[in-house]
């Protein structure tokens, strides 16, 4: 196994994790929001771009959440 396919795995484990705990803490969703970000790296890095691209909408998706969540009045 390469280091990129390393990479990968770590950060969709990491997003799956910060996912199943995003009700406990907006920390959650602000940590699911980087794994997303690493993993839309993965993506452009292996040559995936679609896989990419999608990455990165889920984490301005989860950026705003966590927004939302951490900010509410």
């Amino acid at each position: 196994m390469d280091a990129l396919t390393i990479f990968g795995a770590v950060a969709v484990s990491a997003m799956l994790v910060t996912y199943a705990l995003e009700d406990r803490s907006p920390r959650y969703v602000l940590a699911f929001a980087v794994a997303s970000l690493a993993s839309s790296g993965y993506g452009f890095l292996q040559g995936a771009w679609p896989f990419g691209v999608v990455e990165l909408v889920w984490s301005a998706v989860a950026l705003v959440r966590w927004r939302r969540r951490a900010f509410k009045a």
